[in-house]
């Protein structure tokens, strides 16, 4: 089966031979390796690189850390700390590297999961040095952030970041129809190897497994958590929570009420944030559009792949309408666009007729370097009323930029008299 991943091809294209080390980011099984060692390899070779001039080496194999061996031979190959984590010596590597690249042709250093490298940072900002080193590199945890790679490669950096399959790439991997795809997406999500499993027991057993075997112990390992259970709780409450507000003292509050445990606001508020880190779930902050300014008190969160949620949940959870508004929430960012869920305040008369302050909630305020976009995310729309409801907050936001409403529905694209456009929801996401 082939997947194509053209949007993250031609950003490394466009990076090519700039100079910077070309970190590409994401959550683990999302397709980093692939996209680094077969894609943009098979892209290198069509161009006219020799195998030669390829050098692609993985931290995380036995079978490539295993030829470093013969280096240095008083010296050990794997490096462990106290915890049995282990670092692939650093001086070794530099050697096969060397060996490997010992003409004036350049070379392409392809290397995956770098942060299992010993003083990674020195090594790689070392190769950059070299006109002709050109040098690509994955990784998975906290190490690899975006808000780390300007001051771990001191300005050397370039990021990538990867996410799983978004719905259109999906789509066009598959041989179904849009119905079909959307039914298979919204339950097991974009995890690339999913799409080589063939049945639906296959499926969520490889997904729950990805979050037992790797996510949950490399982010308690990583970040030395010990209530593990609480932490797990955590998870699978957030998970529950899609598209709704909370915040970590609510999180506190429902921890202490329902399950009896004590569970301090302040760990909540920094277990999510290693949840983060780990690029599983995405914060939307509440962002009040006529007063341009953001609200603290709550915040929405979103998982980064859908099939990964319902695993967390033992896929008990059929709640559409979220599901589809996590869908949509993942394709922006996927898209580029920066999310908030807009706040509008309107003055209206209430039963007394006094007027009073009321908050409209507008599902997404999107902005990229390109401007801005206002979309609502709207199941249905099967009556007027539903209309009404869905168009009242965009119609209250007094700018001229674009206004949304994504339907669920198979719906011809129309434009209402306020100048909101109403187009389906296989429209956007394969649009």
């Amino acid at each position: 089966m082939l997947i194509r991943r053209d949007e993250y091809l031609n950003k490394i294209i466009e990076k090519e031979n700039n100079g910077l080390i070309k970190v590409i980011t994401g959550l683990r099984r999302s397709g980093k390796s692939y996209l680094l060692n077969t894609i943009f390899k098979d892209y290198l070779k069509s161009k006219g690189i020799t195998d030669s001039q390829i050098i692609s080496f993985a931290f995380d194999t036995m079978e490539d850390v295993m030829k470093l061996d013969r280096y240095l031979p008083d010296e050990n190959t794997l490096i462990y700390d106290t915890k049995g984590n282990y670092k692939v010596n650093s001086k070794k590597f530099i050697l096969f590297i060397q060996e490997l690249t010992n003409t004036d042709q350049p070379y392409y250093l392809l290397l995956d999961e770098i942060q299992l490298l010993d003083n990674f940072v020195m090594v790689l900002n070392g190769f950059i040095r070299h006109d002709n080193y050109d040098v690509y590199v994955t990784g998975s945890n906290s190490k690899m952030l975006s808000k780390d790679i300007i001051t771990e490669f001191r300005g050397r950096g370039d990021q990538i970041h990867v996410y799983p399959l978004s719905f259109k790439e999906f789509y066009y991997a598959n041989e179904l129809s849009f119905e079909d795809a959307y039914l298979e997406y919204q339950y097991y999500g974009g995890m690339p190897y999913t799409l080589m499993l063939n049945n639906d027991k296959s499926k969520q057993e490889y997904l729950k497994s990805l979050f037992s075997e790797i996510y949950i112990k490399d982010i308690t390992q990583r970040n030395d958590i010990k209530d593990t259970d609480s932490f797990e709780r955590l998870l699978k409450i957030l998970s529950s929570s899609i598209g709704s507000y909370t915040n970590p003292t609510n999180l506190e509050k429902t921890f202490q009420s329902t399950e009896k445990i004590a569970y301090n606001h302040e760990t909540i508020k920094k277990h999510i944030e290693f949840i983060k880190d780990a690029f599983l779930l995405n914060e939307s902050s509440r962002y009040n559009i006529k007063g341009k300014k953001y609200i603290s008190a709550n915040s929405k969160y979103y998982f980064t792949d859908i099939g990964l949620r319902n695993a967390l949940i033992n896929f008990r959870q059929d709640e559409p309408t979220h599901i589809m508004e996590n869908i949509i929430y993942n394709d922006l960012i996927i898209k580029g666009y920066s999310v908030d869920v807009g706040i509008v305040e309107v003055y209206e008369k209430n039963d007394k007729g006094n007027y009073e302050v009321k908050q409209l909630e507008t599902d997404f305020v999107c902005n990229n370097i390109n401007g801005r976009i206002y979309i609502q995310s709207a199941y249905s729309i099967e009556s007027s009323e539903k209309i009404l409801k869905e168009k009242r907050s965009l119609i209250n936001i007094n700018d001229s930029f674009r206004k949304i409403i994504i339907v669920k529905d198979s719906i011809k694209r129309y434009v209402t008299e306020e100048g909101i456009e109403v187009i389906s929801l296989r429209d956007w996401l394969l649009g």
